[in-house]
């Protein structure tokens, strides 16, 4: 008899049958001075655009507590199929050159995959 057993940091979760992927996208900007009522604006279009999308989960705009230009948008996707999918979006690509109007220096993209491992458990101890 085997068990799944799902595991994060190690402590069983619950059991489940696959593995289940979130990937987070964060997107560093800073914009120049004056840039900002065009620049949300774009933000979310570009949201409100996402969450039509297949796997889409969530997305938020931070803004920097000492440097009101500097920003971190992050999205969160069921798979890196969906969110590489998304980038791949002819309407999104527009958007994002339209926001590349306003920089002050270069996005900066990072993405991170947040994972529920399943463990096959023999029960008879193998």
């Amino acid at each position: 008899k085997k068990i799944l057993i799902c595991m994060h940091d190690l402590f069983p979760i619950h059991q489940c049958k696959e593995i289940i992927m979130l990937v987070r996208v964060f997107i560093k900007r800073r914009f120049r001075e004056g840039a900002a009522r065009h620049v949300f604006s774009l933000i979310r279009k570009i949201r409100a655009r996402a969450m039509n999308r297949k796997g889409y989960i969530s997305g938020e705009t931070l803004i920097d507590s000492t440097d009101s230009r500097k920003t971190m948008v992050i999205g969160t996707w069921q798979s890196m199929d969906d969110g590489l999918s998304w980038e791949q979006d002819p309407r999104k690509k527009e958007l994002e050159a339209q926001l590349e109007r306003f920089p002050e220096a270069p996005a900066e993209y990072e993405v991170y995959v947040y994972s529920k491992y399943c463990l096959s458990v023999s029960g008879d101890g193998s």
